[in-house]
């Protein structure tokens, strides 16, 4: 008998954009844009999440889905987060050409009015799904490094390592031969992601520059940049530094909707976080995922996916599991189950998942603030798993402040009455002391002036 799917957590890579600058030392991200290849990328990537967990055909169609293709996806089923960071809305377009694949238009997404006329969506039922987002200036759950003082630290622990040191020693022929492609950006490895990014961004989009760029050099700079970037979004420890920032702050809103979907009886049946590639290589290492896929070490292909199953098993147990796949963008024809946690079998209980794990995630701005070290001062425990939550934190702040400016103004008006009020009496009482002449009339005063 095979095991009921009640619900799967899908973690995606936006597809192709423009070039894409990340300051070397402090990660703080330049503005990009989506390209029709990476809408096309994230389409085709939907379309296939489709077929897998939505086609009533397949062996994993989520339970409580509709049966039925051409049904409209019931809102409160799917939830979406998109990360909005500094480099514009690029992520957020991934999402929703993802969402488009996914949840293709249907004539039955219509409605009726009082008056009989049937209205279809516009685009032939076209599905809004809601997508949440964070301000950048605030998403400590998928930008998390950035403005990160102890992760500032850590880079600088790494730059000047003597592993990272000879690593740079090697690659000084392939930095001579790259820099007259580069235009004058630094050919270092602590630069290396936009060394990396500049060539490849120039060799999909720009035919002549395809043409000029020597053989192999283009896999020679994938390669220092996997290493760049594994090293930066990983350490030794699970808990350390590098994996605190991406990995830890993620697996919260991870590890919640596990348990929503899994105990709490909840309509949850689908979670989509599309995010940036710095997580996927957080979780790798958390997971212990490299063991016994080496060669995904260092940042997945555009339009990668990460998929984590909830299976319930047949009676008697009913015991629910977790077999978490991965989708190496356009690389992989479809999932590819990933041994995790030192586990043999193709999927791990989800209480011992979560039991592992829980006590690494992050689930708060409180926690975060005080694993990387920043003065910042926060009222309030705000978590960090949905927009939502933080919208309703700031109106809660704002309400207070409102209430205090409130009973300021009483206060002054109280205080200004008070005050008149006793020179009204003060005056009285020097008219009874003095007589009728104390109440001069202001034209005969203007008569004495000169």
């Amino acid at each position: 008998m095979k095991p009921t799917v009640l619900g799967v957590l899908i973690l995606a890579r936006n597809g192709h954009r423009t070039g894409f600058y990340q300051d070397p030392y402090t990660y703080e991200p330049s503005f990009t844009e989506s390209t029709a290849l990476g809408a096309v990328e994230s389409f085709q990537l939907g379309s296939y999440l489709k077929s897998t967990y939505l086609d009533s055909s397949s062996p994993l169609h989520i339970l409580d889905m509709p049966l039925d293709p051409s049904h409209p996806i019931p809102p409160s089923q799917v939830h979406v987060h998109a990360k909005a960071g500094g480099e514009g809305a690029t992520v957020f377009h991934s999402g929703i050409a993802l969402l488009q694949g996914m949840f293709p238009p249907t004539p039955r997404n219509k409605i009726t009015l009082a008056n009989g006329t049937t209205i279809t969506s516009p685009l032939g039922g076209y599905q809004y799904v809601p997508v949440e987002m964070v301000p950048d200036s605030s998403d400590t759950v998928l930008e998390s490094w950035v403005d990160c003082a102890a992760f500032k630290k850590h880079i600088t622990k790494v730059y000047s390592s003597q592993e990272f040191q000879e690593k740079a020693q090697e690659a000084k022929h392939f930095f001579g031969s790259v820099h007259d492609y580069v235009f004058g950006c630094p050919t270092t490895l602590e630069n290396i992601w936009n060394v990396y990014d500049y060539l490849n961004t120039e060799l999909v989009y720009n035919q002549t520059f395809a043409f000029r760029l020597p053989p192999r050099l283009i896999e020679q700079a994938r390669a220092l940049a996997n290493y760049h970037e594994d090293t930066v979004f990983s350490d030794k420890e699970v808990g350390a530094l590098g994996t605190v920032l991406a990995g830890r702050t993620i697996l919260h809103p991870i590890l919640r909707s596990l348990e929503r979907i899994a105990f709490d009886d909840d309509p949850l049946r689908i979670l989509l976080i599309e995010t940036s590639y710095q997580p996927l290589i957080s979780l790798f290492h958390m997971f212990d995922v490299l063991t016994s896929r080496p060669d995904l070490a260092g940042f997945p292909k555009f339009a990668s996916a990460l998929s984590f199953e909830l299976l319930r098993g047949p009676a008697p147990e009913f015991r629910d599991f977790v077999p978490i796949k991965f989708k190496n963008g356009t690389d992989d024809s479809e999932f590819q189950t990933l041994r995790v946690l030192g586990h043999e079998d193709e999927a791990i209980p989800v209480t011992e998942f979560i039991y592992r794990l829980e006590h690494y995630a992050i689930p708060n701005t409180k926690q975060w603030t005080s694993a990387c070290g920043n003065s910042r001062w926060f009222p309030f425990d705000t978590t960090l798993s949905t927009a939502t939550e933080q919208t309703s934190m700031m109106a809660v702040v704002l309400g207070a402040l409102s209430l205090f400016a409130f009973a300021m103004f009483a206060l002054t008006t109280f205080i200004k009455h008070a005050m008149n009020a006793k020179g009204a009496r003060r005056n009285e009482a020097v008219v009874q002391q003095h007589g009728s002449y104390a109440t001069f009339d202001v034209s005969e005063k203007a008569g004495l002036l000169p």
